[in-house]
């Protein structure tokens, strides 16, 4: 387990390395600059400004020095954002960002899994078709097309609930739903998928007829097997979520990375685009490598394989 994990993190950490690579050759080997948008400059002001932020060095030793900067955590200075370091904006845009996404992952969870239990028991009987029904319906549409109904329905009709901005939690109820009922859905055929396969199986049927409590042939031989393929499925979600938070949080008006990331897009902001790029991959990598831990911890079939 340990060498296991060993390399799941160096491959982690490669991982990182390589995407920092290829995504700040792309940037830099794109036509366009961060000053092509402005007002005609002066040349001698363009030239300083490139000679301020180093945009007149060779490309390998641009990245020489942004490849040092990553080392130590440091990612430059924002060329949109004057007098300000990206650091500074991803230390304030990471945490509204990982309250977003850790709230809809939890709500995808305490949603698809006792909804994915209900049908597999359920599987014939009208409620159980009719929510799968309803789970499929929600895996078909977008987020945007839910936050576009849960907007009307609960902040313009009903006005419980705030549109947009930045508060208190009541700010991120709607934009919770609206990226963890579709993953809830899809949780939901996961589970539903292997409990029925669980109720139809020999050991199901020897713990009944030994008359073990209900409650745990349900934990035991329905809900430990059932959450493999969730775990599984784990690492993708989260990948769901951020970047389908890039679409909500602008929706949403909610200052997290996805808006940094599409305004150092519009922008030709290198060090701020490298720097959310290379913040996403590190949070996709580590939700991976933390549901491939848990998937060895449930079902110890998976760490003899390996």
């Amino acid at each position: 387990m340990k060498f296991r994990l060993l390399r799941r993190i160096f491959a982690w950490i490669l991982g990182i390395l390589l995407v920092h690579a290829l995504a700040f050759f792309m940037m830099r080997t794109t036509r366009g600059g961060p000053f092509d948008d402005a007002r005609a400059l002066d040349p001698l002001v363009l030239q300083a400004l490139e000679q301020r932020y180093g945009l007149d060095q060779p490309f390998l030793a641009q990245y020489g020095h942004a490849l040092s900067g990553l080392l130590r955590g440091d990612f430059g200075p924002s060329l949109r954002y004057r007098d300000t370091q990206v650091s500074t904006l991803l230390a304030d845009a990471l945490p509204i960002s990982l309250l977003l996404g850790g709230g809809a992952l939890l709500i995808a969870l305490l949603v698809g899994i006792p909804a994915g239990l209900y049908t597999a028991r359920r599987a014939h009987a009208l409620d159980g078709k009719m929510v799968y029904g309803g789970g499929t319906l929600l895996l078909a549409l977008p987020n945007f097309v839910i936050a576009g109904l849960l907007l009307a329905v609960f902040s313009f009709q009903l006005k419980w609930l705030p549109p947009a901005g930045l508060g208190g939690l009541q700010n991120f109820l709607l934009p919770w739903l609206c990226l963890g009922l579709p993953l809830s859905a899809q949780i939901l055929l996961l589970v539903r998928s292997k409990a029925r396969q669980a109720l139809a199986s020999d050991a199901f049927r020897h713990a009944t007829a030994e008359g073990l409590p209900p409650r745990i042939i349900s934990r035991r031989y329905v809900l430990r097997p059932s959450l493999g393929p969730v775990l599984a499925f784990l690492g993708p979600a989260s990948a769901a979520i951020l970047t389908g938070s890039l679409v909500i949080e602008k929706v949403f008006a909610l200052p997290g990375l996805g808006t940094f990331f599409v305004q150092a897009a519009l922008s030709r902001d290198y060090t701020l685009a490298l720097g959310v790029t290379v913040v996403y991959t590190a949070l996709l990598g580590l939700c991976t490598l933390c549901a491939d831990v848990l998937m060895a911890r449930v079902d110890p079939r998976l760490e003899a394989l390996s």
